[in-house]
């Protein structure tokens, strides 16, 4: 019988993997367990194996009465140091048990104690059936461990498996023989149908190690799952030509993700829509419909928002650093594709860019910005202070200590005693040019700033801007 088992271990060893040494010290413990079963066993016992050949005795460890009494106080200690377990069906804890002598515990005093051996007559039996269960409960944990050594480091990692079994729970995806996934409800897209025998994609979410095997969770809801399937699909993205910089998903419904070129001549949105809309066609087929907006991504926040807000068309952003926050001004026939349905287009701009967006029409702007005088104003918010020809603030950021921003015809308007960039209307690209240079020479400055206010009427476009609005309802409303 010894034989038997000395071949079935060096078998086991070769074709699964698993330590002969550690099975046989598996075996060595199972034996000593089956001989503390058996009637008349000695109260202290050891298994000797012969890792060569198979022979195993069974001997009776005879301790010395100080020596059993002052190991019993310690394990006696030790166990009392632990915290007591409370009892489920009573709700009380636990008693002590007596406390056991490890084999750990005596084998520091071999020297010390006498053995005799014991070894049963029938243990052969026992010894062939106990080999077998612990053969085989150590082939299923070795599996398992191998198992979640083999996907414990590949999380985040996207997986193709065959649907096996579905139910309001979680649905079970096979992804390779023996090794099953859990999608659970939570991780599944709400319009997605999971029909026994389908092929499915999804990322590993979780794996962690449980007494049935290792929990292996995927998902087909995360941010990732686009990631990885782009990666697929593009070469210029597996070879890091193209980057992913950001996704922001409503899954089953619709995408943004953010692109950036590390190659020069390689465009990041071409990359990914391919040749007729190719290979975003080829990831939009795995999701199901799924729509997804490609956006090149952009390290100004307000060209960065206005992009994020495709399809919609952007009129102006402005952009508040400290708040993080972004107003963007849309044309009035844009305003319901910016904002999109129930705010989904608006809320993934935001999400994809990390910018509070607060969206607004043209004429809704205008009216606000008409409430507030700029003219004489004192103090600046960190905007350009120039009032446009048609009355509106230019939203662009002031530059430095500067209260205009970094165009030239907003920076000449220091030099002048309004904001109003109506007074540089008779001035020449050039004029204007030495306005907004800092070391310009005062003489010449001087000049084509009296230039410039000699024909500037302040109170001139008020005036002319109404009655053109006005005159023609007028007209129509007599006619009529």
């Amino acid at each position: 019988m010894s034989k038997e088992i000395v071949e079935a271990i060096k078998a086991l060893e070769q074709e699964k993997g698993i330590s002969a040494d550690k099975l046989m010290d598996a075996l060595a413990d199972a034996l000593l367990s089956a001989y503390k079963k058996t009637p008349g066993a000695a109260k202290y016992a050891r298994v000797d194996l012969d890792h060569g050949t198979g022979d195993f005795r069974v001997f009776e460890l005879i301790l010395p009465a100080e020596l059993e009494e002052k190991l019993l106080a310690e394990a006696a200690e030790a166990q009392e140091e632990e915290e007591r377990e409370i009892d489920p069906e009573t709700g009380e804890l636990r008693e002590l048990e007596e406390p056991e002598l490890e084999p750990e515990m005596i084998a520091p005093y071999e020297d010390q104690i006498e053995t005799r051996d014991v070894t049963p007559d029938d243990f052969g039996r026992i010894a062939a059936q106990t080999a077998k269960q612990v053969i085989l409960q150590r082939i299923r944990e070795a599996e398992r461990m191998m198992m979640f050594d083999e996907y414990q480091d590949r999380v985040g990692e996207l997986i193709t498996g065959i649907i096996q079994q579905s139910d309001k729970r979680y649905t079970l995806v096979q992804l390779r023989e023996r090794v099953e996934a859990l999608l659970p409800k939570s991780e599944q897209v709400y319009n997605e149908r999971y029909d026994h025998g389908m092929r499915v994609k999804a990322v590993i979410t979780d794996v962690s190690d449980s007494t049935k095997g290792p929990a292996i969770v995927v998902s087909r809801r995360s941010p990732e799952l686009i990631k990885k399937l782009f990666e697929l699909e593009v070469p210029e993205i597996a070879d890091n030509l193209v980057e992913i910089v950001g996704v922001a998903r409503e899954p089953g419904y619709r995408s943004k993700i953010a692109v950036v070129s590390h190659a020069d001549g390689v465009d990041p949105v071409g990359a990914c829509v391919g040749p007729r809309g190719s290979r975003v066609r080829m990831v939009v087929s795995e999701l199901r419909g799924e729509k997804i907006d490609i956006i090149p991504h952009n390290d100004e926040p307000a060209r960065f928002v206005a992009k994020a807000l495709s399809p919609a068309r952007v009129r102006e952003v402005i952009v508040d650093d400290e708040g993080r926050q972004a107003t963007v001004i849309v044309p009035d026939d844009q305003l319901s594709l910016a904002i999109g349905r129930d705010g989904q287009n608006a809320r993934l701009a935001a999400r994809l860019t990390g910018w509070r967006v607060d969206i607004k029409s043209e004429t809704e702007f205008s009216q606000e910005e008409g409430e507030v005088e700029y003219e004489g104003e004192e103090a600046s918010d960190g905007h350009c202070m120039a009032v446009l020809t048609n009355g509106r603030r230019c939203p662009n950021a002031a530059v430095g200590e500067s209260s205009y921003c970094g165009l030239p015809a907003h920076q000449a308007l220091s030099r002048f005693g309004t904001n109003q960039v109506a007074v540089l209307a008779p001035l020449e690209e050039a004029e204007v040019a030495i306005l907004a240079d800092s070391e310009a020479d005062g003489g010449q400055v001087g000049e084509i700033v009296a230039k410039a206010e000699a024909e500037f009427d302040e109170e001139e476009p008020p005036v002319e801007e109404e009655p053109p609005v006005e005159e023609p309802v007028a007209e129509e409303a007599e006619q009529a």
